[in-house]
């Protein structure tokens, strides 16, 4: 399977657009008065704290701690990637805002570089008929297509007995899964970690002793969505 045609073309244009944008609001905020007044000292959060409660990404970062998974645990041939891992001392919500806007210029120096690794034709996904399901253009014209389809959907495909926990890193932090296998098609136990679900822990500890208003400002710089949190 191909990228769809003008999609590298237009990630490219992306590319060359977007640092110029972000810049726009670094200029409108990052030196802005009225906003270091209301994010500084905000939501402070140690790096103790963080990693007691579970705290991963951007916020685990604002907190003084370097760890980000695809650092940590290479995947997806992230260890050919040049990028910086972000981290800001001070553990507010300032602190916080300040990796988010250094990661997106990181994140553009790593898609300038996978852009480079992109082959000019060819598969891109692996051939294994027995769990990757079929391109849905050669199910309406191959039969053997269409079994392929069939048998993942309705069968799955079986897991050797064991347990296993993959993760990567999001744009709120670490997202795993936690695996265990009898060794037939349905897994026995599986256990999502979300980065929301582990941030949020947090905010009791963070607006403990402050004002309402501040309560707004540390909820948005941990940025956690309630599906996540609910998993």
């Amino acid at each position: 399977m191909e990228p769809p045609p003008g999609w590298l073309d237009r990630v490219a244009k992306f590319i060359e657009v977007f640092p110029s944008r972000l810049q726009e609001y670094e200029d409108l905020l990052t030196q802005n008065k009225i906003w270091k007044a209301r994010l500084i000292g905000v939501g402070p959060l140690s790096a103790k704290d963080a990693i007691a409660m579970g705290v991963s990404g951007p916020s685990l970062r604002g907190s003084g701690v370097a760890y980000d998974v695809r650092k940590a645990f290479p995947y997806s041939r992230y260890e050919e990637f040049d990028f910086k891992l972000c981290t800001e001392q001070a553990g507010d919500c300032y602190a916080r805002y300040l990796v988010r806007v250094a990661e997106m210029r990181e994140s553009v120096k790593i898609i300038q570089q996978a852009m480079k690794k992109v082959p000019a034709s060819g598969a891109i996904r692996t051939e294994a008929p027995g769990i990757v399901p079929p391109e849905r253009e050669r199910m309406k014209t191959e039969m053997e297509a269409l079994i392929y389809h069939f048998k993942i959907v309705t069968e799955g495909y079986t897991v050797p007995a064991g347990e296993a926990y993959a993760c990567v890193e999001s744009p709120r932090g670490e997202i795993g899964y936690y695996a265990v296998s009898d060794g037939t098609s349905k897994p026995y136990r599986l256990h999502m970690r979300t980065p929301s679900f582990g941030n949020l822990q947090a905010l009791a500890t963070m607006i403990e002793g402050k004002l309402i208003a501040d309560t707004i400002a540390s909820m948005g710089s941990m940025d956690f969505v309630l599906g996540d949190v609910d998993r």
